[in-house]
């Protein structure tokens, strides 16, 4: 019956892990977008306030070439004029790469050490995804955030499944 019991935690923490995941970056960008709006309209009211304020407007500052939306990419070859004219598209490099797969081995792997009761082995994951990112993340700041952000909903939805299947089922 234990079998059953540490499959289920495997089976529901690998892969049930991956909405909630995603439930969570959503929930990131939504924040970040409501932050970015109240700072634009504070700084808007501040510009209305004062008479003596330029009333030409800069276009925001770009963040080279990082995006984030459903998937995170950077803009490779960009155009400096910027025009719309018979140009082809600037190819797009993906970011973070392979995300997904990495996510599911590492909320594995997270719930196989603490099923087994070798919560340490959760420190070796950790290095190695980080190494195994570190030049990525150090060139782009908006992929180092996702990184944090999916790296610890992974290991606490794993942490937390492995921990109610052990308490509850395997005691």
């Amino acid at each position: 019956m234990n079998a059953l019991w540490i499959t289920v935690a495997l089976l529901v923490a690998g892969f049930a892990g991956w909405p909630v995941t995603a439930l969570v970056f959503r929930l990131a960008k939504t924040i970040d977008d409501k932050a970015d709006a109240a700072k634009a309209a504070e700084e808007a009211g501040r510009a209305a306030d004062d008479p003596s304020a330029d009333v030409t407007v800069d276009p925001p500052p770009s963040l080279g070439g990082q995006s984030v939306d459903d998937e995170l990419t950077a803009v490779g070859n960009a155009s400096p004029s910027g025009g719309s004219g018979s140009e082809p598209a600037a190819p797009t490099q993906r970011i973070l790469r392979g995300g997904a797969i990495i996510g599911i081995l590492e909320r594995l792997g997270v719930c196989l050490a603490i099923l087994t009761g070798q919560p340490v082995a959760i420190a070796y994951i950790v290095a190695i995804k980080g190494l195994g990112r570190f030049a990525e993340l150090k060139e782009t700041p908006v992929a180092a955030e996702r990184f944090i952000i999916g790296t610890l909903t992974s290991m606490l939805w794993a942490a937390g499944t492995a921990a109610a299947v052990k308490v509850i089922f395997l005691t």
